[in-house]
């Protein structure tokens, strides 16, 4: 499975247990860190730990060990590292406020956006 696959993964465990506005982002281009970062949210800290054991299962079954979660006790932002692929799941308010996506669109002057997402 390649890391475009891993992210697939991802998406879709997020979709299967009703994640909220789920954004697919290549940085690829951007750093060495990871290839994909996907960001979602959740409705209740209850919710966003659900999306997160979710897709944490879904990777293990597809021989995929997490590197790392963050967050995790405290449910508002949760950061899932899947080494190709980072996830971070949020509840709205948190994700409004640091607006990961957008930093993470921004590209240098003369750098081609992707299309993909």
């Amino acid at each position: 499975m390649n890391s475009e696959e891993l992210s697939d993964l991802v998406v879709e465990a997020l979709e299967e247990i009703k994640g909220l506005d789920i954004i697919k982002l290549d940085v690829s281009d951007m750093t060495t860190v990871t290839d994909w970062m996907i960001v979602a949210s959740g409705t209740s800290s209850r919710h966003v730990q659900a999306l997160i054991e979710n897709v944490s299962d879904r990777a293990k079954a597809a021989s995929y060990r997490p590197s790392g979660i963050e967050g995790e006790s405290g449910g508002e932002w949760v950061l899932l590292d899947l080494q190709d692929v980072l996830v971070h799941v949020m509840l709205p308010k948190i994700r409004e406020f640091y607006n990961l996506e957008k930093l993470w669109s921004i590209r240098p002057a003369g750098g081609a956006a992707s299309t993909d997402g």
